[in-house]
C-alpha cells in the first residue's frame, strides 16, 4: 500500500519560523513534523511514500533523500508552476496510484491507528474514508456529519461560528480507492473538501467517516506549535523520542555537556552537543535543539530553542520559540509567545514582550524593549474578521500602525494600479484610521478614491459608478461606541465574501507585502457629484411625486452624517420634514442617550401631529420608527411593518430575511402571494442574496437595516425613510394602522454563555438529538418543534456566547422553548467543562 504525504505547505501562520523552510520541516521534539508522520506510516506497515512538494521543495529532498535512512522508500512529486490544491497534486500522480492508497498531511501531528482505519475502510466497502476527530473549536477545520452507519451526510469547510453544526472535523487524512480520481480534472487546482467529496456525495459513492480517538493536532499557528511540543514531551502523543531517556522525563543527546550545578526539571529535551552553564535552570517543557549553548545563571521554562542557537548568561526565556542560529545576549528576557526567526541577534538586557515576532536576520539593540513585531505590526490575532468586518477598540486595537498594515494587506490582494474607494463617518478617530489605511494602500501601488465623511449607503451606491475594484468604510461600531468597525466592500458595494477575507488575512499574516517602486506609489483622488449620483438613483428607484403630497414626518438624525444629506434631498422632492439633531457630532452616542432622544422624538411627533417619526442610526444604515400615536416600532415588529407596506405595493414578489427573523414574515407574505427566502444571519449573506435574486422587493431586518435592490444591494435607512413616505401616502395608511393589522408576534432572543470549546459539541448534540427532518442548518441549528414553533441556536462569531431565538404562536410556548434550550446549552457547557477537567487531571 502506498501513502501520499502532502508536504507542500508554506506555513503562513507559522512565520517567521517558516520563512526559509516549508511547514512540514518545522521541528517538533527536534525532528521535522514530516519525519514523525513517516514513523507513523512505518509502524502500520506502509513504507512506500510519495511526497507532494511545492514551497521550498529542496529542503525536504535534501533532508530525506530517497528515504532509505528513515526506513521507507520515498519519491517526490513537485508542483513546479503553480499549486494544484490538495486533490490536484494527488490527481497529478494518478498513474502511480493503482490500488487503495492513503493521503496524509505532512504538517499535522498524530498517532492515528491507521491499521484500524484501513480495516474499517475495507469492511464498509468504502470508496473514500475520511479519518475524523472531535475538537473543541472546529472553526478552522472542515465540519462533518455522519449517519448511524458512519456514512458521511454533510460537511462544510472552515465554517464561521454560526455555521458550526458539529464538533466532528476532517483531519485531512483519507483512505481512497484509485477510481475516485476520475471525478477530478487534470492539471487544475482542486481541493478534496470543496471539489472531490461533494461530487462523491452527489453521485452517492460510498463515503464513510472513521472517528479516531487518538491524538491529532493541526500545527496551524505558533500557539498550537508550542502546544504540540509540550504534548509530545508529556507523552500525550506517541512519538519516537530523538535521544535516550537518561532519567525520568529527561532526554539528552550524545556529547551534551551539563554543568554539575545546573538544574534540569522534567520533562525536558537537551539535544546532542549542547552545553549548559553553571547554575542554569532548565525547567519543564523546555526543548533544546542540537549544539545549543546556554550560559551561566540562565533560566528557561517551556522554551523551544532550535539548533545552533546561543543563550547568554542570566537570560530568562519563558514559553517562547527561538529559531536556528540565533544569538540571545546576556540578561535578555524573552516573554511568553514571543518568536525569533532564524539568525536573529538580540543585544544584552533587551526585552521581547509577549506575542512579539521578529523576522529572520534582524538585530535588536542592547537594552531595547520590543513590543511590536519587527518589521511590521503590533499584534497577530488568530482571525482579523468578525462576522461583520474588522472590529477593535478605538486607538487600542485599531491603531494607525494596525490600519497601515491592513491597508497594505488588502492592497496586496489587488493588482497594482487598481482603484479602491475609501469613506468614513465624521469622527476624528475614523479620519485618523482612514488616513492610515490610505497610506497602506498607496504603499503597495493602489490608487484611492477618497469620499471623506459620508453615509455608508452612499459609499455602497457609488462603488460601481466609480468603477473601483472595492472599497473600505470606517465608522464607530453601531452598538459599541468605544469600538471601530472597518468594512471592506467589493465592486458592487457589498461586504466582501469569506473567501476574500481569507486572502486578506493571509496577506496580513505573511507580512511580506511587495512595496511599490517610487514611480508606482498610489495616488489619491477626491470624486465629486456623489450626492448628485445618489439623488438620481433615488428618482429612478421610487415615485417621488407622493412626497409632495405627504403629511409631515419628523426625522432624528442622531448627530450623524445622514443629517447633512437627507434633509437637502427631501427638500428637493417637496417632502414636509421636521429635522432633529442634524448637526454633526464628533463624539459617539451611548445607548442611554439614544433612548432619551427617542423619547424626545415621540413627544415631537405627537406635538406636531406628524404622520410618523424616525431615528436614523449606524451611519445611515438602520432606523427606528415612531408611529403617529408616539409608539415606538422596532425589532421584529419593524421588520413585519416594512414587509407589509412593501408587499402591499409589490404583491407576488420576493422578500429576503435572515434565518432568525420571526415567522410572522411568512404570514405577511402569504397575504400578498409573496415568496420568503431566508439567509444566514450576517450582512454579507443578505446583500449577496438581494443582489443575485430576481424580483426582490425588500431584504433585511430591523437588526441590520433594509435593502431595496432597485437602488443598490446595501442597507439604506435614508432611502427607507423616503420609501415609507411614498408607500404610506399611496396606500393612505398610517403606521399605527399597519401595526395593528399585523398578526401577533411571539419572538424571544437571549444570549447564553458558552465557551469556545463547547460550541462545536453543543451543535453536534442538538443535531443528533433531533430528527433530521426537523433540523435546518442554514445558520446555526434551527429546530422546528411544530409547524408553527421553532428555536434557533446560533453561535456568536466574536464572543463565548450562543444566541437562542424562540418563535411561536403563544408567549407561554415561546418562553418554554427559550427556557428548555437555555438549560440544554448550560448542561452541555457544564459537561464539557467537567470532561476537560478530567482530561487535565489525567
Amino acid at each position: 500500500m502506498r501513502a501520499v504525504l502532502m508536504a507542500g505547505g508554506s506555513g503562513t501562520r507559522l512565520r517567521p519560523l517558516t520563512c526559509d523552510i516549508p511547514k512540514p520541516m518545522v521541528p517538533v521534539l527536534n525532528r521535522p513534523i514530516s519525519e514523525h508522520i513517516l514513523n507513523l506510516l512505518k509502524r502500520h506497515g506502509i513504507t512506500e511514500v510519495i511526497a507532494t512538494l511545492y514551497y521550498l521543495p529542496d529542503v525536504m529532498r535534501e533532508y530525506f533523500k530517497d528515504g532509505r535512512d528513515f526506513g521507507v522508500s520515498l519519491t517526490y512529486a513537485v508542483e513546479e508552476e503553480k499549486p494544484l490544491g490538495t486533490a490536484g497534486c494527488v490527481k497529478n500522480i494518478e498513474q502511480l496510484l493503482t490500488e487503495t492508497f492513503l493521503v496524509i498531511s505532512g504538517d499535522s501531528l498524530t498517532d492515528f491507528d491507521l491499521s484500524a482505519a484501513l480495516k474499517f475502510h475495507r469492511e464498509k466497502g468504502s470508496k473514500a474514508t475520511l479519518i475524523l476527530t472531535r475538537v473543541p473549536d472546529p472553526r478552522e477545520f472542515g465540519v462533518v456529519i455522519t449517519d448511524k452507519d458512519d456514512r458521511i451526510e454533510r460537511f462544510l469547510e472552515k465554517p464561521s461560528s454560526s455555521e458550526v453544526f458539529s464538533d466532528t472535523v476532517n483531519t485531512g487524512t483519507y483512505i481512497l480507492e484509485p477510481e475516485v480520481l476520475k471525478y477530478l480534472p487534470a492539471n487544475k487546482e482542486v481541493d478534496f473538501s470543496n471539489d472531490l467529496f461533494p461530487k462523491l456525495l452527489a453521485n452517492r459513492e460510498p463515503m464513510f467517516g472513521f472517528i479516531a480517538n487518538d491524538y491529532w493536532c493541526d500545527v496551524g499557528n505558533l500557539d498550537t506549535y508550542r502546544e504540540a511540543q509540550y504534548d509530545g514531551l508529556e507523552r500525550k502523543v506517541l512519538l519516537d523520542m530523538p535521544y535516550p531517556e537518561r532519567s525520568a522525563g529527561i532526554w539528552i543527546g550524545d556529547n551534551a555537556t551539563i554543568h554539575p550545578t545546573a538544574e534540569l526539571v522534567p520533562p525536558v529535551i537537551v539535544g546532542k552537543g549542547c552545553r549548559i552553564g553553571a547554575r542554569t535552570r532548565i525547567l519543564g517543557g523546555t526543548i533544546l535543539g542540537d549544539n545549543v549553548f546556554v550560559g551561566a545563571d540562565a533560566q528557561l521554562e517551556k522554551a523551544i530553542v532550535w539548533n545552533g542557537s546561543v543563550v547568554g548568561d542570566e537570560a530568562v526565556l519563558t514559553a517562547c520559540t527561538v529559531a536556528r542560529g540565533c544569538r540571545v545576549g546576556r540578561k535578555v528576557h524573552l516573554h511568553e509567545a514571543s518568536v525569533l526567526g532564524p539568525l536573529c541577534s538580540v543585544g544584552d538586557e533587551a526585552q521581547i514582550t509577549n506575542g512579539v515576532r521578529v523576522w529572520p536576520s534582524k538585530k535588536i539593540e542592547p537594552g531595547a524593549i520590543l513590543n511590536i513585531n519587527l518589521i511590521w505590526g503590533s499584534q497577530a490575532p488568530r482571525n482579523l474578521f468578525s462576522q461583520r468586518g474588522i472590529i477593535g477598540l478605538a486607538n487600542v486595537d485599531i491603531t494607525p500602525e494596525f490600519a497601515v498594515k491592513i491597508g497594505a494587506a488588502y492592497g496586496a490582494t489587488l493588482k497594482s494600479g487598481s482603484y479602491v474607494q475609501i469613506s468614513r463617518d465624521q469622527r476624528r478617530i475614523c479620519r485618523m484610521v482612514t488616513r492610515s489605511l490610505i497610506s497602506g494602500l498607496m504603499s503597495v501601488g493602489v490608487n484611492v478614491q477618497n469620499l471623506d465623511a459620508t453615509a455608508i449607503p452612499i459609499a455602497r451606491y457609488c462603488a460601481p459608478i466609480h468603477k473601483v475594484v472595492g472599497g473600505i468604510h470606517v465608522r464607530v461600531h453601531p452598538e459599541r461606541p468605544d469600538h471601530i468597525l472597518i468594512e471592506i466592500l467589493d465592486a458592487q458595494g457589498i461586504n466582501i465574501s469569506k473567501a476574500k477575507e481569507k486572502k486578506i488575512e493571509s496577506a496580513y499574516f505573511k507580512e511580506d507585502f511587495q512595496r511599490a517602486r517610487l514611480e508606482d506609489i498610489g495616488d489619491v483622488n477626491y470624486p465629486e457629484r456623489m450626492l448628485e449620483y445618489y439623488e438620481e438613483g433615488f428618482k429612478k428607484s421610487m415615485n417621488t411625486e407622493p412626497l409632495r403630497n405627504s403629511k409631515k414626518v419628523v426625522i432624528d438624525y442622531a448627530y450623524g452624517v445622514a443629517g447633512a444629506i437627507l434633509p437637502v434631498m427631501l427638500g428637493k422632492f417637496g417632502a414636509d420634514a421636521v429635522v432633529l439633531n442634524a448637526s454633526l457630532s464628533f463624539s459617539s452616542l451611548t445607548l442611554e442617550q439614544r433612548e432619551q432622544m427617542l423619547t424626545q422624538l415621540s413627544k415631537v411627533v405627537e406635538a406636531v401631529q406628524a404622520n410618523f417619526g424616525v431615528q436614523i442610526l449606524a451611519n445611515g444604515e438602520q432606523l427606528i420608527l415612531v408611529d403617529e400615536q408616539g409608539e415606538t416600532i422596532r425589532g421584529e415588529q419593524l421588520t413585519a411593518v416594512m414587509a407589509e407596506l412593501v408587499l402591499a405595493s409589490s404583491p407576488r414578489s420576493t422578500i429576503i430575511v435572515p434565518v432568525n427573523t420571526s415567522s410572522v414574515i411568512e404570514q405577511v407574505a402569504n397575504r400578498h402571494d409573496a415568496q420568503v427566502i431566508r439567509t444566514k444571519s450576517n450582512p454579507t449573506a443578505l446583500m449577496e442574496a438581494a443582489a443575485s435574486t430576481p424580483h426582490v422587493a425588500l431584504a433585511g431586518s430591523a437588526e441590520m437595516g433594509f435593502i431595496f435592490p432597485q437602488l443598490h444591494p446595501g442597507f439604506d435607512a435614508m432611502f427607507t425613510v423616503a420609501k415609507l413616505v411614498e408607500l404610506l401616502t399611496i396606500q393612505e395608511r398610517t403606521l399605527a394602522q399597519v401595526r395593528q393589522e399585523l398578526p401577533p408576534i411571539y419572538h424571544k432572543h437571549q444570549a447564553v454563555r458558552c465557551s469556545w470549546n463547547a460550541k462545536g459539541s453543543l451543535m453536534r448534540v442538538l443535531v443528533e438529538e433531533n430528527q433530521r427532518e426537523r433540523v435546518e442548518l442554514i445558520d446555526g441549528v434551527k429546530i422546528h418543534e411544530s409547524e408553527t414553533d421553532w428555536v434557533l441556536v446560533l453561535p456568536d462569531a466574536g464572543e463565548p456566547l450562543v444566541h437562542i431565538y424562540a418563535d411561536g404562536t403563544s408567549k407561554s410556548k415561546v418562553d418554554a422553548l427559550s427556557r428548555q434550550y437555555r438549560d440544554r446549552v448550560n448542561e452541555v457547557s457544564r459537561e464539557d467543562r467537567e470532561e476537560t477537567s478530567m482530561i487535565e487531571e489525567v
